[in-house]
């Protein structure tokens, strides 16, 4: 079984679909159901904190082994630090890091009972910052961290965890460009590592697009230009 947040859209759903194709039993965690009728949904609103909890509960009490576990949602909270709200604030740190936290933290025994696989969706604002991100880019920094923890802790109990980073995403349906990952690349990649060897663990994997806008770029922009 395998447990996706943000799965109604973008990457998360894309990520759903590729797992259920592979045979998993998915169940995403978001606001929205996702899509495909074959992953089941759990109504939660991961900027809240009951609201995950309340959904991790649901799963422990359904059922009794998670083989993989993929962190995707994400807010994008942009703005200076001079003009940033502090709610937007706020819903970054919930969303993109306190939630991650949480859904990892209670999924853990199960994980840990059939050496399951942790995937964390970063970004490259975690390293490439720019203006307006201060939300973004320190929420996706800290993922890193978080990782690096997980996996001193949690492999010599035969669960392995990967951040995966990718540049810039065609997230949005009309999106076409030629200059950004699309979601089915995303989501194979995120395969890939959940499938892995079982004598391997993929701590960190960057990804990028094979090709560079025009420069110059600034702002939220300059992810698809590393």
């Amino acid at each position: 079984m395998a447990v996706v947040t943000g799965a109604n859209r973008g990457v998360g759903q894309a990520i759903a679909t590729i797992l259920a194709d592979s045979g998993y039993t998915v169940v995403a965690m978001s606001r929205q159901p996702c899509p495909d009728s074959r992953v089941r949904h759990v109504e939660c609103h991961l900027d809240d904190h009951d609201s995950v909890e309340k959904a991790c509960s649901a799963l422990l009490e359904e059922f009794d082994r998670i083989d993989a576990v993929v962190a995707n949602s994400a807010v994008r909270s942009l703005g200076q630090v001079a003009d940033l709200p502090p709610q937007d604030w706020r819903e970054a740190v919930e969303v993109n890091l306190c939630s991650t936290f949480t859904l990892i933290q209670r999924t853990l025994p199960l994980l840990r009972c059939c050496a399951g696989r942790i995937a964390v969706i970063g970004s490259h604002a975690a390293t490439y910052f720019f203006e307006g991100g201060a939300a973004y880019c320190t929420t996706k920094a800290a993922l890193k961290a978080l990782v690096e923890v997980l996996l001193l802790e949690e492999r010599p109990r035969g669960v392995r965890t990967t951040l995966l980073n990718p540049g810039g995403i065609a997230n949005l349906p009309e999106d076409n460009s030629t200059t950004k990952l699309t979601t089915q690349s995303v989501a194979e990649a995120v395969l890939w590592v959940l499938q892995s060897p079982p004598d391997l663990v993929v701590g960190e994997l960057e990804i990028r697009p094979s090709r560079l806008p025009n420069m110059p770029v600034t702002g939220f922009d300059r992810l698809k230009a590393v």
